[in-house]
């Protein structure tokens, strides 16, 4: 919109009137500026997020395909990448804690600070707390807001499970399924915004809803539901706030259907497992990026390097777990899968960026013990652990397309089930409380 200055003969009230209608402009202009650099999505203050895991590791069986050969995964779109600069936007650095499990709140958050992250990631399990319409019990999130905002740090809620009254479904599954009217969901978020006004800066919305492990329902796992879910969240979310950074739900990375035919697949034909790149083209074909700022992604790097995609023929001798080896699929990369949800929204004429708010590399050094179906944290020393999360860390920054990252995670070593407990291995802090060497990586590491 530009302003003309021809006809500088007016008369004095044609005059006035153009004076007046520059000003406007110029306000307008300004305004403008403002909501650029301090609207919604933008970064310029302080950051943090939290996150609270299941005791059954929601995050680990997604980025843990079966041995098995995969389903042939999709053809990658044809897209032309170019060379992408780091955005001027700053980059937010974060991790995950459990801040409700027990332990001093106050304690934890001065961990963060110490590590210079800017970000904490908690996870709000609705169903857990609000066991009855209307009687959430708040407490502990009250205790991880107020520690963090003490801080300056920036909180991102993941908010999954809902309670069993709002859901007619069941199985043996208790938990991580969503409301049979999803605009319960959607009320819920907005209570959490009214509640937490000005205190919260990013809502992730559901988890790994690729799986049915989290998203399990009579008819399976449907990117289209899901993307109704997000669009009444993101409206509830964005009329009451429009800071926050609404967060689609990071999918699982699997490399398979469970649509199909496949020796791990119950014989129902109800899908139970969805391919991470497959479930994102059809939210892609809903709109679903219409209805977030940033696009959710994790991977939990196995047993590879960060900076290796999966079909460069890297493979590791000595390892134990021989899945990224002996069945290359993008799902066991890091670099791969980030890069094939880039060329996605890219392919899909959009420049999204993408939020990863789960990821970290897991070590068994020195436990007695390990997860069962985690070999993988045997492959990878304490050493490599700090390189590999460092690394990562570094490598989203400089791809220019990643917004914000969680590592997984602080202090799930803390939660008393041992060295089979299956968060404990990517936890920077061991089970007597002292720091493995990837925390002090993490303190020491430049954060530009």
């Amino acid at each position: 919109m530009s302003y003309s200055y021809h006809n500088r003969g007016l008369a004095g009230k044609q005059l006035y009137v153009a004076i007046a209608a520059w000003l406007i402009l110029v306000i307008a202009g300004a305004t403008c500026t403002w909501y650029g650099w301090f609207g919604p999505g933008s970064d310029g203050g302080q950051q943090t997020a939290e996150e609270e895991s299941t005791p059954i590791a929601a995050q680990q069986a997604v980025t843990t395909p079966p041995a098995a050969t995969p389903t042939t995964p999709p053809p990658q779109p044809t897209v032309v990448r170019p060379t992408v600069e780091p955005s001027d936007e700053p980059f937010g650095y974060g991790i995950a804690i459990n801040g409700t499990g027990g332990g001093d709140i106050n304690y934890w958050m001065d961990l963060v600070k110490k590590l210079g992250l800017g970000w904490v990631k908690q996870q709000v399990r609705w169903g857990v707390f609000e066991n009855s319409p209307g009687q959430m019990d708040w407490s502990g999130y009250d205790a991880v807001v107020d520690a963090a905002n003490q801080r300056g740090i920036k909180v991102m809620f993941s908010v999954v499970d809902a309670p069993r009254w709002s859901r007619s479904y069941t199985d043996d599954n208790p938990e991580g399924a969503p409301p049979d009217n999803l605009s319960l969901y959607a009320d819920f978020l907005g209570r959490l915004v009214d509640r937490y006004q000005g205190r919260i800066h990013a809502i992730e919305v559901w988890n790994e809803e690729n799986l049915d492990r989290e998203w399990d329902t009579a008819e399976g796992v449907n990117p289209e539901r899901y993307v109704e879910m997000l669009r009444l969240s993101y409206q509830a979310i964005k009329s009451r706030d429009p800071n926050i950074i609404v967060i689609s739900g990071a999918l699982s990375p699997t490399g398979l259907n469970c649509n199909e035919p496949y020796p791990d697949c119950p014989p129902t034909g109800r899908p139970i497992i969805m391919d991470d790149f497959v479930y994102m083209e059809r939210m892609i074909a809903a709109g679903f990026l219409n209805y977030c700022d940033c696009v959710g992604a994790h991977h939990n790097g196995i047993n590879m390097p960060p900076d290796v995609a999966w079909d460069e023929g890297y493979d590791d001798p000595t390892a134990q777990f021989r899945g990224p080896f002996d069945n290359p699929d993008h799902s066991w990369s890091f670099k791969s899968t980030l890069w094939g949800y880039h060329d996605r929204i890219a392919a899909a004429g959009s420049d999204k960026p993408l939020c990863v708010t789960e990821f970290g590399w897991a070590s068994a050094e020195g436990f007695d013990g390990y997860p069962p179906g985690f070999e993988f944290a045997l492959d990878n020393t304490l050493e490599e652990q700090a390189q590999w999360d460092v690394e990562a860390f570094q490598l989203m920054r400089q791809w220019g397309f990643v917004k914000l990252a969680f590592l997984w995670n602080l202090n799930y070593s803390q939660l008393g089930w041992g060295p089979e407990d299956p968060n404990a291995p990517y936890a920077l802090i061991d089970f007597q409380g002292m720091p493995r060497p990837a925390f002090d990586a993490i303190q020491q590491m430049e954060k530009p």
